[in-house]
Formats: C-alpha cells, structure tokens, sequence
C-alpha cells in the first residue's frame, strides 16, 4: 500500500492541480498542510509526513508551475495572490476548515499571508527559514538562477550541480543528495533532466513588485501557536530577524539548524524532535 494518494484538483481557472495526501481522511489529529519554498514541491515533505500522518490527515500541494501540477499560461499568474486561491480551493473541496501550516520559505510568507486573508483556517504554524524580513543576498541569489534551465545527462551530475548550488544543504550522504535531485530535476521528452518547475516563475520576481508589509502578516498570526526554524548558515533569515519575531510573538517556538543553510530539509536531528513535539500539541 503506497504510503500517499496522488489527487488531482481543478483551479478556479481551469489548471489541473496535484497534491499528495498522507494519512487517513478522518484522522482525529488537526490536518497539516505543508506548503513547499518558491521552486519546490510536494515530494520536499515526504519524510516530515511519514512521520505524522499515523493520526491527522496531511496535504502536500504542488503550486501551479511545479511538480506534477499543470504550468500557467500566464505567468502574471505566478504569485502569490493566485497561490492563496489556490491553496482555499483546496481546502474547499477536501472539505477542510482548519489546518496547521508548515510553510517552507515561500510557503512561509503563504501562510503568514493566510494569517491576514483566513486567519480562522489557521490552528498553528510552522516557519521553516523565513520571517518578516528577507536577506537580500540570499533573495538575489534566488533568482539568480530559477529563471534558467540546467539541464543534465544523469542524476549522478544533476545532484553534484544540486550540491553547488546549495553547498549548506544538511544532506550527508551521496544517496540523500541525489534523492534531492530527483525531487528537482524532471526526465523531459529529449531525455536530459530540467528542472522541475516552470522558469518563467522569475517572471513576476524579475519585474520587481515592491512586498507588501510582511511584518503586518506575520502580526496576523497573533496569538497562534508558532515555531520558527532557521538554519544557522541562512542567508534569508537572519538570527536578528528572528530574535524580533520572538519579542513580537513571545510563545514563538525556536530552532536553530546547526550547519545548515537555506533551507532546513526538517528531518535534521535538531529538528525532528521539536517539531513534532509542536505538531503533536495542535
């Protein structure tokens, strides 16, 4: 028995949607919706929901322009905005009222900005390497390379170009690094590896739209649960930002990755522990 179900959902504009879903659908425990970074994808969360679906329900969608999920034609449309309505139709028609976020960089500001949009959706959140401010270092390096396609011949060369391009991932083992990859990279019809997102996603990011307010969105999540992770070599959240996120949210739940860069994968040992000690609490 697959230890997921592959769905598929249609979004209010006619793209068809993947997600995968862990757990049994009437599951007592308060369903978890993990919400992968800007590139990412479902498979990101694979061992975080092996480890908690034994007793909630837990979804893992893949934006529209990733994964398994149809790309947009238009890609004014890859924003954030457009990924809300997706995410609430989501949970619209999975007949889900109220979720614990665990939101990976972009998914992140996503479920800072569902604090502001749904706030009554939202029972707790997980923020994993990201906050109100973002390092723009680490953001230029971001879209330094999302918008161009790095095709390879082999997985063998798509994890070593992985392992440069992320050199403070916390993968430790050449199997764990092409694991990664292969949550990256895609087999296209010419045999060679791409990457596994839409590159006209740089699009709206290129134009240079000015963030809304994301210390106003992270306020939005008030007097929820919270736990933020960072990794200690982050170039997108710095250890500054997150000792202000603690003086603005005195419950807020802290971990720091040791060793790690953008972005914890949340099986580290640092983690494991303390956050699904967080979880099982919600």
């Amino acid at each position: 028995m697959n230890a997921y179900r592959e769905c598929r959902y249609t979004s209010q504009d006619g793209l068809s949607l993947y997600y995968r879903e862990y757990g049994a659908p009437d599951a007592p425990g308060t369903p978890l919706l993990c919400l992968a970074g800007l590139t990412r994808n479902s498979r990101d969360f694979h061992g975080l929901a092996l480890r908690l679906c034994h007793n909630r329900r837990i979804l893992c969608p893949d934006y529209r322009g990733r994964g398994r999920s149809d790309y947009d034609p238009n890609s004014d449309n890859y924003q954030p905005a457009t990924y809300l309505n997706d995410i609430r139709h989501l949970l619209a028609i999975t007949g889900i009222d109220q979720v614990v976020v665990v939101g990976t960089s972009l998914g992140g500001l996503l479920a800072m900005a569902m604090g502001a949009a749904m706030p009554t959706v939202l029972h707790g959140v997980v923020l994993n390497d990201v906050g109100p401010e973002i390092g723009g270092e680490g953001l230029a390096r971001i879209i330094s390379y999302i918008g161009t396609d790095r095709p390879h011949h082999d997985w063998a060369s798509a994890a070593k170009d992985l392992a440069t391009m992320f050199p403070h991932l916390s993968l430790d083992s050449d199997a764990a690094w092409e694991s990664a990859a292969r949550a990256t990279w895609q087999e296209g019809d010419d045999g060679l590896l791409h990457f596994d997102w839409d590159t006209r996603i740089a699009e709206p990011l290129a134009k240079g739209a000015p963030l809304p307010d994301l210390w106003a969105l992270y306020d939005s999540l008030g007097n929820l649960p919270l736990m933020a992770i960072r990794g200690a070599l982050s170039d997108i959240l710095s250890a500054d930002t997150l000792t202000q996120m603690a003086d603005r949210h005195p419950g807020l739940a802290q971990v720091t990755v040791a060793g790690a860069g953008h972005v914890p994968t949340l099986n580290e040992s640092d983690v494991t522990g303390p956050l699904d000690a967080f979880v099982a609490t919600l």
